[in-house]
């Protein structure tokens, strides 16, 4: 999550703790998402039912293997594969940074993902830049009151399964952000599909692709502290194993204008991947037994009346172990009148945080409706893009090009 400068605004009020608490209550993600019978609940329990590994197949490419057509493309750019694989990635020199949409690459290096590096990844600080318009463009709405965030509960399996960390290699280090497990329209029940923010997948304008880009489910699915995790196992920190991103898209927008330092574009900072595990062979909805349907139909902030956003902000006061939610009425941010204007909620979850979904109830059912992008020094707030056309051809074209591998 970028820290943005923005003018001044006079904040809204506060509402009452009755109406906030009825909120989460509507918000809360419960592994029984999906449905299905309660064989099909136990086996996606953490520990229950059949072992990933022991559904190991060709589909899944197996542990550590590369995908068909990966080395071929990295051949075609001077990439030895072993030598990748040995620390190879490391190098970011300009002529080995990929950058382009069809040049990702993110060979699955088993093993490189152990609890230790997990709990030593840094918060990613970017946002994005880009000139285009929407609707209610220039419109801000008075600055939110700060909404504590509140600690999710535990464990997160049973009550936030749609909700994990994404975990990547940049040339400051290793970095981390948020993402959600969604559902993938053209295969109901079975997808492997997440949904995270640009900027933790890709540099923008003056940089490429990230590396090594890894989706934790439920991770520290128990919250546990610093000191209880001294010793912790894989299982402890990833009780659904780690998905690696063999695709990832993300805007244009992004692709050819993001910025480190900008943050007047944040309205295309979205990102979708399609992941597989590091070991096994059933898909990532079957696995968590949850994923949500993201809603494209970008509603005005003035037609909603609740929004809530989840996360593992890493950045102080927090440490990034634990997962945080916030709940408040969204208004309407404007980084310029030239610009689409964004979802803003109050909030203090900070950095790590990003990436991490925005959701909604319609009809009942919770959807995906935005992404944490950017917010203030201060940690007062979150903004984040509106969903439309744009973002929808671009999860149609993932799920229809990579979603039945």
């Amino acid at each position: 999550m970028r820290s943005t400068p923005v003018s001044a605004a006079p904040r809204r009020g506060r509402r009452t703790a009755l109406a906030a608490a009825g909120l989460v209550a509507a918000l809360t993600l419960t592994a029984t998402a999906c449905g299905g019978s309660e064989q099909d609940e136990a086996e996606a329990k953490p520990g229950g039912g059949t072992s990933q590994a022991a559904d190991a197949g060709d589909a899944a490419g197996g542990g550590g293997g590369l995908a068909a057509g990966l080395a071929d493309r990295l051949e075609e750019h001077g990439i030895d594969v072993d030598k990748w694989k040995d620390g190879g990635w490391k190098n970011w020199d300009e002529d080995k940074w990929l950058s382009e949409a069809k040049d990702f690459v993110n060979p699955v290096i088993e093993g490189l993902w152990q609890p230790d590096r997990m709990k030593s990844a840094k918060e990613a600080d970017k946002t994005v830049t880009t000139k285009d318009a929407a609707a209610d463009q220039g419109a801000t709405d008075p600055e939110p009151a700060p909404v504590e965030a509140v600690a999710e509960k535990k464990p997160y399996h049973e009550n936030a399964a749609p909700v994990g960390k994404v975990f990547f290699d940049s040339p400051e280090g290793s970095m981390v952000c948020s993402g959600t497990v969604i559902k993938d329209v053209n295969h109901p029940g079975k997808s492997n599909l997440v949904w995270t923010a640009g900027h933790c997948v890709h540099a923008g304008g003056s940089g490429g692709w990230y590396r090594n880009i890894a989706f934790v489910p439920s991770y520290n699915d128990y919250g546990k502290s610093e000191a209880e995790l001294a010793n912790a196992t894989a299982t402890e920190m990833a009780p659904y194993g780690t998905w690696w991103a063999d695709w990832a898209a993300t805007s244009d927008q992004w692709i050819q204008g993001g910025s480190e330092s900008g943050g007047d574009g944040a309205a295309y900072d979205y990102s979708v991947l399609h992941v597989k595990p590091e070991q096994g062979g059933k898909s990532l909805e079957e696995t968590v037994g949850a994923a949500l349907e993201v809603d494209f139909s970008a509603p005005s902030a003035t037609e909603v009346s609740s929004m809530g956003a989840w996360g593992y902000p890493a950045a102080a006061p927090y440490n990034g172990l634990e997962m945080f939610k916030c709940v408040d009425r969204p208004g309407r941010l404007s980084l310029s009148p030239s610009l689409p204007t964004m979802y803003r909620i109050g909030c203090t979850m900070t950095g790590g945080s990003s990436g991490g979904g925005w959701f909604r109830v319609v009809d009942g059912e919770t959807k995906l409706v935005s992404n944490t992008s950017i917010g203030p020094l201060e940690n007062t707030w979150l903004a984040g893009p509106q969903l439309g056309r744009a973002a929808e051809a671009l999860y149609q074209n993932m799920s229809k090009t990579y979603g039945g591998r």
